[in-house]
């Protein structure tokens, strides 16, 4: 079968930027917005304030709708001015349907508690009572509706605004790397490509050439990242916030308990790791490994490139194993133009999915490149396409997960690929690297994932007090680098905090910790799966279809019976990467 790697987006919108089609959709959704607005000055009866609630989630989701196609278009090709201006229109729809929620919201919090129960006793609201029962809670902790509208409103020009300059700088970027006897100019995306090469050459220029580029923007980027997190700062302390960690575990519905469990079972867990990174070392020649040496394959024979093909009926074919439901979903998302994966310049870097709730579709965004790391990505995309198809049906307000938990899905579908792959590996060599492959994703949930954390913890701390400068960013990533990874790297990369997007994205604070909590909470669920085989299926989608409507804690106890709050259970998760570890440590004794 023939699998396209270039995504349809005509079906959604035909003519891209310039589409008329989309412009009409935006115009009647400001309407929409206008309509609504006006209505709210009225006299609030139960039976107002629940069509309120209807209308206002269609509206989000014409907003979501539009987001995800002016995401694809921003992403495909950085230098799509059209698309790019677009993005302050939504982000002032988003501002809006914000603004209508904070006015529903103070109409909820002054019910009496009778009036309450009347309300979500109501049949229609019947699939979104725990999220109303959220908002309720959360909008207690906020501004009065008049002052949070108005924060919203400044974000657009100034919140937002520094995000999509950082995004802008980006996609400028043009990067001179000599390769194949001539200079080329690479985007950020495919220099980030480089720095998986197999030589180790080329990794070592790439990511000396990579340091110095970010280096190059440092200011820029200081400037960006000062802003975005001097705003959200004031924000937290005009709401009295005193913990920048307060809005991240609410949006990922999660205590701090669990967190700290998480992080605390990993730290005293690294060590057992350590030798698998001292083995590492040497396979490939070095004392100790640099930062580009982490994720670096080994030096072994028969380990090639996959082409997309092969990789496309290879995950189908292993996602099959474990739920036809899931590689029926996957053969068709591939199969219909869902997937945006060619290797060429233009295209921002990293990897996404996006999903369109109206057309009830998803989009995945990367630049396939033939390696297992791509294999993973694209594996780990539709996994988070499968988890959106589950949800597609249910109330708007009930397809909103927590980030925790969309991590959760696709780092599963990721686990099947790997362990699949490392199960049927033809010889000992590929076997070996399939193995590693596994492995090392586990380090960057463990170390990577942690640095990020620490560093932003940190730099949040810090800048209650002032502004930082570049080579204060630079001391505290690399501190919190070496930390996470127990100092047993000869290098680090200082100017990380730059390069990686996750720190500069205005939808979400800490965008990092769920994927550690995915990861371990994905083993958990895979665990399970190995147990039930293919009878699990159906709890599998159950789960999922519970992941906008509980708290993690909630969630894991009904479907899993586990206490997020103890370590056990994360020993548990981390024992089955330990056990791949002893694996590796065998197969490489001389």
């Amino acid at each position: 079968m023939k699998f396209p790697e270039v995504w349809d987006l005509e079906s959604i919108f035909k003519g891209g930027s310039t589409s008329e089609e989309f412009k009409l959709f935006v115009a009647e959704t400001d309407q929409l917005l206008e309509n609504l607005d006006h209505l709210l000055n009225e006299e609030m009866t139960l039976d107002r304030l629940e069509a309120y609630i209807h209308n206002v989630q269609v509206y989000m989701q014409r907003s979501r709708e539009a987001g995800a196609f002016i995401s694809c278009l921003t992403a495909q090709d950085v230098k799509d001015k059209e698309a790019m201006l677009w993005l302050g229109k939504i982000t002032e729809q988003n501002t809006q349907i914000q603004n209508i929620w904070g006015v529903l919201e103070d109409i909820m919090v002054a019910l009496s508690t009778e009036e309450w129960n009347r309300l979500i006793s109501r049949p229609s609201l019947s699939g979104v009572i725990f999220n109303l029962e959220e908002r309720r809670t959360q909008a207690n902790e906020k501004l009065p509706p008049a002052q949070e509208k108005l924060a919203g409103q400044l974000a657009i020009d100034g919140y937002h605004a520094w995000g999509n300059v950082y995004n802008s700088a980006v996609g400028r970027m043009q990067i001179p790397f000599e390769e194949d006897g001539e200079e080329k100019l690479l985007s950020a995306g495919q220099l980030q490509n480089r720095l998986n090469s197999a030589d180790r050459d080329v990794r070592e220029k790439a990511f000396d050439i990579s340091e110095k580029a970010w280096e190059k923007e440092g200011d820029l980027f200081a400037s960006t990242l000062n802003h975005l997190a001097g705003f959200r700062l004031n924000l937290y302390k005009a709401r009295g916030w005193d913990s920048v960690l307060k809005e991240p575990l609410a949006i990922n519905r999660m205590k701090e308990e669990t967190l700290d469990a998480m992080w605390q079972t990993i730290t005293d867990n690294k060590p057992k790791l350590y030798k698998f990174m001292e083995r590492k070392a040497q396979l490939l020649g070095v004392e100790k490994l640099a930062m580009h040496d982490v994720h670096a394959p080994l030096p072994v024979e028969g380990d090639t490139t996959i082409s997309y093909e092969d990789a496309c009926e290879l995950i189908i074919k292993h996602f099959n194993t474990f739920s036809p439901k899931l590689a029926s979903f996957t053969e068709g998302a591939l199969r219909d133009g869902w997937i945006e994966a060619e290797d060429r310049s233009g295209k921002r870097p990293g990897g996404f999915c996006t999903s369109f709730p109206l057309s009830k579709q998803s989009r995945i965004f990367m630049t396939y490149d033939g390696t297992m790391a791509n294999v993973a990505t694209l594996a780990h995309e539709l996994g988070h396409a499968y988890h959106g198809h589950c949800l597609k049906n249910m109330d708007p307000l009930a397809q909103r997960y927590a980030m925790n938990v969309a991590e959760t899905a696709s780092t599963f579908a990721e686990t099947i690929i790997s362990d699949a792959l490392v199960k049927e590996a033809p010889s000992e060599d590929v076997r070996l690297s399939l193995l590693e492959n596994k492995i090392s994703r586990s380090l960057a949930f463990f170390m990577n994932i942690h640095s990020r954390f620490l560093f932003e913890t940190r730099f949040y701390e810090a800048r209650k007090e002032k502004m930082l400068s570049v080579d204060e960013l630079n001391s505290i990533m690399e501190e919190a680098q070496k930390e996470a990874y127990g100092n047993q790297l000869s290098s680090y990369s200082p100017t990380f905090w730059a390069s990686k997007l996750h720190f500069h994205i205005t939808g979400v604070p800490f965008y990092n910790f769920p994927y550690t909590f995915g990861f371990l909470f994905s083993l958990g669920i895979y665990k399970k799966a190995l147990e039930a085989g293919r009878s699990f299926e159906d709890d599998y989608i159950a789960l999922l279809q519970d992941t906008a409507s509980m708290t993690v804690e909630d969630l894991a106890l009904k479907h899993l019976q586990i206490d997020l709050t103890s370590k056990d259970f994360w020993q548990e998760a981390i024992d089955l990467v330990l056990v791949d570890v002893d694996e590796f440590m065998e197969l490489t004794e001389k």
